[in-house]
């Protein structure tokens, strides 16, 4: 199993090692940066799953690599070390991006403690199906278009990821209905085309363009070009 892998960026050697033995020891891969330059550099890969930043940096200073990070890697979640602990500093960190604060001196157990629960969060939120501007939670039973929520009842929602998950294929009603409401064949109901037509409404743009495609005698299509 490969271990998330957290970036160190301090430009103190004793704190750094603490930290680095410590996490290791928590069962985490480790890397260090002792400089904001650097250190900015290093986050930007894509290995690097959460970085814990030191505020007073040479170089560049941690808030300019925090600023920079939550423009370029907004999903990357950033827990800020300082010496400083008033209120105010708090506040200024979290406000500029970073996930979580902790002041100096501090316990390395609870810093552990504090990366799990980032990286449980980031791995809730990641648990996502995309197609064109459209994304589903999978765990919240969110959908989102360019960001925007979308509010869709139960079987709305399970109609939608079952049309995504099986694009581009065309999807007849029978497998529709056997899939979503898991019916055998019935040509009496039309519930199909009454959801089809919910999910359109609530997805489609304002020149009425709608994902969801219909092909004649044949049944639907999601094509995430259209959204």
């Amino acid at each position: 199993m490969i271990e998330p892998m957290i970036l160190v960026v301090e430009d103190e050697p004793g704190i750094v090692d603490f930290v680095e033995r410590g996490l290791r020891i928590q069962g985490f891969e480790v890397t260090s940066a002792t400089d904001g330059a650097s250190g900015l550099a290093r986050a930007l890969q894509e290995d690097v799953e959460l970085v814990v930043l030191d505020m007073m940096l040479p170089k560049l200073a941690g808030a300019e690599v925090l600023s920079r990070l939550h423009a370029q890697r907004p999903d990357l979640p950033v827990i800020v070390l300082t010496a400083r602990g008033e209120l105010e500093d708090r506040i200024a960190g979290l406000d500029a991006g970073a996930v979580d604060y902790m002041v100096k001196p501090f316990s390395v157990a609870e810093l552990a403690a504090r990366v799990r629960a980032q990286l449980r969060t980031r791995s809730q939120e990641s648990a996502q199906l995309r197609a064109g501007n459209l994304a589903i939670e999978l765990v919240n039973r969110r959908v989102l278009i360019r960001d925007e929520p979308v509010r869709l009842s139960t079987t709305e929602f399970d109609l939608l990821l079952f049309l995504v998950q099986n694009r581009p294929q065309v999807l007849t009603r029978s497998q529709i209905l056997r899939g979503v409401w898991g019916y055998e064949h019935d040509p009496e109901t039309n519930i199909v085309e009454v959801y089809i037509g919910y999910l359109r409404r609530k997805l489609g743009a304002p020149n009425g363009r709608s994902p969801i495609v219909t092909v004649r005698s044949v049944g639907y299509r999601f094509d995430e070009e259209r959204i």
